[in-house]
Order: structure tokens, then C-alpha cells, then sequence
């Protein structure tokens, strides 16, 4: 059997959202399927309205292509495209949509299309209000031949998505139905199609315990898995700061632990918080998969130093932070001027007034020394690092530039 997900071409990284989809993949396959992933290089070029309050920025055929590669680097993490019975395939719907003729696909998609049922999609009621553009409107149809064409030539009788893409979804099962010759105006192309029956199957939408969707960051901020956009410092810290109501669901979603060992986790968890067993478990299984196990081994040190109340004299361990974690600069003319000057000239405090007051306050500590005096000049570790902590929990690493 084979099954396919969708995949939006938009950026040249998935993040973390796209997680629920790629382990639906990864788990068909485990069970001898044989996963498709479907990337939208011809429907991202309309945009899909599914979840949005705003019509999506088009992009041209060139960025695209260049986001084609990077998603497949990607997906190669999660799913195995060795070649055999099970491979999984990874294919651009560009390479069909793009022969398509706007009077054929009329005349043979659309009119198996009514106003009223493309106008009852929740995807489509939502952005009414707003605006919604022919353009955008079209999408479902889209998709739907997507479905169809899959179907007809690569057998594939299933497509999986997020709950919010059930309209989607739903709407290739209507054209299969109809292009086999079983819809209800008896089918004028009976025989396009396989007449192997098709199915849909939707993943419902997570959500963080105040409700925002699963994927963002404290800040709003998407979690990539591209190492360049979201390092795999903080993709592991991401992970590591999991609620506890949340973490015992994000270990059976995202990881292939075993349910004895799920259920170890969550009772070690409800007895010793403290210790975020299950989030720590969690938080290095998906950074293994998603960047390799010795990322994920570095991510976990940086962790342990980064938040660790010890003094880091370590030149080595400063400088792994400093790359991974990110960290400031200075220049030694900023240094001479003092601790007040040099953490506001940084950026660590919005203005001399707010480090100096922080100082005064014995809030600020520089290579394991408290500062006192805001116009003390601190010895760099090595000639180059300062290891900053602000308060108990903020450490920041300042790199001397020449």
C-alpha cells in the first residue's frame, strides 16, 4: 500500500510542525508501506488558504527548486529512500500540474466541482471575510487532482494530513469517486481511474497548553530543523522545555521509544520533576534523528555548561557555547570603558543606566567574580572569552574581536 503527505515547498527548511506528518511517513513505512512524499513545487506556487488568515507570497519556479533540494536532505533523515519494495518516493507535483491546460483541467476536473461544495470547506469559510482570491480558491481543486493523478499512476490509495487539510483531502476522494465512474452524474469518465478504492486519514492538530499550535518558539518563532536557521543547541533546548502535561504525548509522536519505556519516563517524571527525565529523553532522541547523534551529544553538553552555576574557564567549552548558544562581541576599547559600558555597548542591558543599576544591585558576574564597580575591567579567560552570568538563570559568553 502507499500513502502520501504534502509537503509546502515555501521555505527551504521544514520545522518542527511538519514533524506530525513526516513521523505519520516514518511509521507507515516501519509497517511495510511504501511512503510518498508529495512536495508542492507547482502548488506552492498558488498557495494553500488551510490555517491562514492571509493570502501566502507566490514564489518563482528558481527559489523553489532550490527549496526542493533542501527538504529532500531532510526528509532523508526521517524516511529510507534505499531503493526497494518499501523506498520511499519523494516527487514534485509541479512535474504534472505544470503540463496542465487551463481549458482541459476545466473541463476535466472543475466541473466535477459545485460552488456550494467547495464553499463549505472550513478552509475556505474561514478567509471569506477577509478576502480569499480565485487564486487561493483554486487550490483545492489542485490538490485534489494531486490525489487523482497519485492514484491512477502510482497506486497510491491513501493521503494523510493535519486535520486542518481534511477539505483538502476529502475533495481528492470526491474527484476519485467521480473520475471511476461511481458519482452521481454517472461518471462520464469511468475507466481514468483505478477502481482500487482510496482513503483519507488526518492527524489532529497539537496544540501547547495555552493553546497556541504546536511548532513555535517562546518568541512566535518557528523551530527549524535546518541547523542554520534553529542550531541544534536550541532545537534541543526547544525539546527540553516541553511542559509536563505535554511531554508524555510528544514521546509517542516523536520518537520510536517503546510504550514500556514511554511509561518508565512518565512515571520517573510524575515522581521526580525535577529531574525533566522524560523531557531530557525526548529532547536527545528527536535532535539525534533530526541532526545527527554527535550534534545531539554536543547540544547536550552545551546544555549541562550553559546552565551549570560552575565558573567556565574552559576556552573550548566557551567557544562550543558561543557558536552554538550565540553570544556577544566586544572590542577591547568597549573593555577599557568598564563592566556597565561594556555590557550596554553588548546589548545585554537596553542601556548604561539599567547595567549599572544591575551591578549596584550585585546581579552581574564576570568570570566567577561579582562586579561592584561599574568601571571594573575585566581579565578576558584566555585572552579572548568573558563568561557572563546576569541573575541566576542568564549566562552569556563575550568573544573579544580584534
Amino acid at each position: 500500500m502507499s500513502a502520501y503527505i504534502g509537503f509546502d515547498p515555501t521555505a527551504d527548511s521544514l520545522h518542527v510542525g511538519h514533524l506530525v506528518p513526516i513521523f505519520g511517513l516514518l511509521r507507515f513505512q516501519r509497517f511495510g508501506g511504501r511512503p510518498v512524499a508529495v512536495v508542492g513545487g507547482g502548488t506552492g506556487m498558488i498557495g494553500d488558504p488551510s490555517g491562514r488568515s492571509s493570502e501566502r507570497n507566490l514564489l518563482d519556479r528558481e527559489t523553489l527548486a532550490q527549496n526542493l533540494v533542501a527538504l529532500r536532505g531532510q526528509l532523508e533523515r526521517f524516511l529510507d529512500f534505499t531503493p526497494g519494495a518499501g523506498a520511499a518516493v519523494m516527487v514534485n507535483n509541479l512535474d504534472w500540474l505544470g503540463e496542465l491546460g487551463l481549458i482541459d483541467f476545466l473541463r476535466d476536473t472543475g466541473k466535477h466541482f459545485t460552488i456550494p461544495y467547495m464553499l463549505a470547506k472550513d478552509s475556505v469559510q474561514v478567509r471569506l471575510d477577509r478576502g480569499l482570491s480565485f487564486t487561493e480558491f483554486s487550490y483545492m481543486l489542485l490538490q485534489a487532482y494531486d490525489f487523482a493523478y497519485l492514484h491512477r499512476t502510482m497506486g497510491v490509495e491513501l493521503q494523510m494530513g493535519g486535520a486542518d487539510q481534511w477539505g483538502n483531502i476529502t475533495a481528492g476522494l470526491e474527484l476519485i469517486r467521480r473520475l471511476s465512474g461511481s458519482g452521481e452524474d454517472g461518471g462520464g469518465e469511468a475507466g481514468d481511474e483505478r477502481a482500487e478504492p482510496a482513503h483519507a486519514l488526518a492527524y489532529k492538530l497539537l496544540l501547547s497548553p495555552s493553546g497556541a499550535k504546536f511548532g513555535k518558539s517562546e518568541g512566535g518563532d518557528s523551530v527549524w530543523l535546518d541547523p542554520k536557521r534553529t542550531s541544534p543547541f536550541a532545537f534541543y533546548q526547544y525539546w527540553l522545555n516541553s511542559d509536563d502535561r505535554d511531554v508524555g504525548t510528544y514521546l509517542r509522536w516523536f520518537t520510536e521509544l517503546s510504550r514500556e519505556e514511554t511509561e518508565a519516563l512518565e512515571r520517573e517524571s510524575h515522581a521526580r520533576p525535577e529531574l525533566r527525565s522524560a523531557q531530557r529523553a525526548l529532547a536527545r532522541d528527536v535532535t539525534a534523528r533530526t541532526h545527527g547523534e554527535a550534534a545531539a551529544v554536543q547540544a547536550i553538553a552545551d546544555s549541562e555548561a550553559m546552565f551549570s552555576s560552575a565558573v567556565i574557564q574552559d576556552p573550548a567549552v566557551l567557544r562550543s557555547l558561543f557558536e552554538s548558544a550565540g553570544g556577544f562581541t566586544f572590542r577591547a576599547e568597549a573593555l577599557a570603558g568598564g563592566t556597565a559600558v561594556l555590557l550596554a555597548e553588548a546589548g545585554i542591558f537596553p542601556s548604561r543606566g539599567e547595567a549599572r543599576r544591575t551591578i549596584a544591585a550585585g546581579g552581574v558576574t564576570v568570570n566567577g567574580s561579582r562586579v561592584t564597580d561599574v568601571a571594573f575591567v575585566p581579565e578576558p579567560i584566555a585572552g579572548e572569552w568573558l563568561d557572563v552570568r546576569i541573575g541566576k538563570r542568564r549566562r552569556e559568553v563575550g568573544r573579544l574581536v580584534r
